[in-house]
């Protein structure tokens, strides 16, 4: 899920940005880019999920265009965020890969 968020984020900032846009939409691509890479790499995921979020939502409100596609980067976006790096990230490499093991509930 992290590669598929990450890549489609690259291709959707690098198409908008041999488009020829002007510069406030233009920042927003190139930050939408380099978190893409940051969310294949797996570094920083909590903070890049929630960036790629807010920025995919500010896309589907502002640009005309395809609101399902800016939809669902955002939905992704959010999830990893929450759901945190996998265990073959750069995160889990430098901090260690959490685990939450659920017991038995004691009634």
């Amino acid at each position: 899920m992290r590669l598929v968020s990450g890549i489609g984020l690259i291709v959707q900032g690098v198409a908008a940005l041999r488009g020829g846009p002007a510069i406030g939409p233009a920042i927003l691509h190139v930050l939408a880019i380099g978190a893409g890479i940051l969310l294949i790499a797996g570094l920083w995921t909590p903070i890049t999920g929630g960036l790629v979020a807010a920025i995919e939502l500010w896309n589907a409100f502002s640009q005309p265009g395809d609101l399902w596609i800016s939809i669902l980067l955002a939905t992704l976006g959010a999830a990893l965020a929450l759901l945190g790096p996998g265990a073959w990230s750069v995160d889990a490499r430098l901090f260690g890969w959490k685990r939450i093991d659920i017991g038995e509930r004691k009634s």
